[in-house]
């Protein structure tokens, strides 16, 4: 049987160069890094079933976009492998709706927001008061990413009633625009990033998706170190371990966050495209994630000596 220690699970092309840090990662540390891929799947499977193959900790960036790497993520959660962003919790995550009454609960700031119930089960709605949204606000389904089913623009009821229909099956919620503050002549509009335990703020502009990270220098002049407090309190609550999250600065000191959890980061380099990941982020993103591997595997292996002894 050959063994492995990480297995990445990966479908899209634009991963080819974090994969690649976290191979040179993997390789520092003496760790072996198996990947999963459209090319390899079928035969991987079959490797599995016949226990020609094992591997001992799992990280998952295909099976949201591609149901083929459904039997890889069932095969993990029927043999206990030790997962990056485990997929019972990446689950919980991509329902919007529910994620807002979370956090809401447990008193983070979010955009005024109202729930409607999905098409199929409540078609007919009385009338609302949509005054506290203001002229234009959001309408999004609960479930979706990319900006799929959104529309940004709306100003009546009637778009509500239009866009319910679309995905008759799903909450929807309408949520008032968040408008930044200006720091610097920058909207003070963050994408945050974090990765078992690390954060890493950026200023993220809503408008191009240009990043830049953001100093120690910024973070004391403009008082942005609850963005670390927020975005740890969301880890908490979610308990995932890799994601985004942006959250604007209002005019009136309000810390407000506006995409609550982005489980499958674009971790693109920035050198490679004007919209990607600041490198260095990306680079201790794999460095941090191999540890945390290599350091799991370190207690598994004197557990297991325990045992024996």
């Amino acid at each position: 049987m050959s063994k492995c220690d990480l297995c990445i699970a990966w479908n899209w092309e634009h991963d080819a160069d974090f994969v690649t840090l976290l191979k040179r990662a993997c390789s520092s540390r003496g760790l072996s890094l198996l990947q999963a891929t459209p090319d390899n799947l079928e035969d991987l499977l079959c490797s599995l079933a016949e226990r020609r193959i094992v591997f001992k900790a799992f990280f998952d960036r295909a099976s949201d976009g591609d149901d083929r790497f459904m039997p890889l993520v069932q095969w993990v959660c029927d043999h206990g492998i030790h997962c990056i962003n485990s997929f019972k919790q990446a689950c919980q995550t991509w329902d919007k709706a529910a994620l807002h009454l979370l956090l809401r609960n447990a008193d983070i700031h979010t955009p005024y927001t109202i729930i409607f119930p999905p098409y199929k089960e409540q078609p007919v709605i009385s009338s609302i008061d949509l005054k506290p949204l203001g002229e234009r606000f959001t309408i999004k389904p609960a479930h979706g990413c990319g900006g799929e089913g959104v529309v940004t623009e709306a100003t009546s009821l009637n778009q509500v009633l239009d866009a319910r229909q679309e995905r008759a099956t799903d909450r929807y919620l309408l949520q008032a625009h968040i408008i930044p503050k200006e720091l610097d002549s920058r909207p003070a509009w963050f994408r945050v990033i974090y990765c078992r335990g690390q954060v890493y703020p950026c200023w993220w502009d809503p408008a191009t998706h240009i990043y830049a990270l953001v100093t120690s220098a910024e973070e004391s002049c403009y008082r942005l170190s609850p963005l670390h407090d927020i975005i740890i309190s969301i880890a908490r609550l979610c308990r995932i371990d890799l994601f985004s999250t942006e959250i604007a600065l209002t005019s009136d000191g309000l810390f407000v966050v506006v995409d609550y959890v982005n489980d499958q980061i674009d971790l693109r380099l920035q050198s490679k495209g004007f919209d990607g990941v600041p490198d260095k982020i990306v680079h201790n993103i794999a460095e941090h994630l191999v540890g945390t591997v290599a350091n799991y595997l370190d207690a598994r292996n004197a557990s297991r000596k325990s045992l024996t002894v």
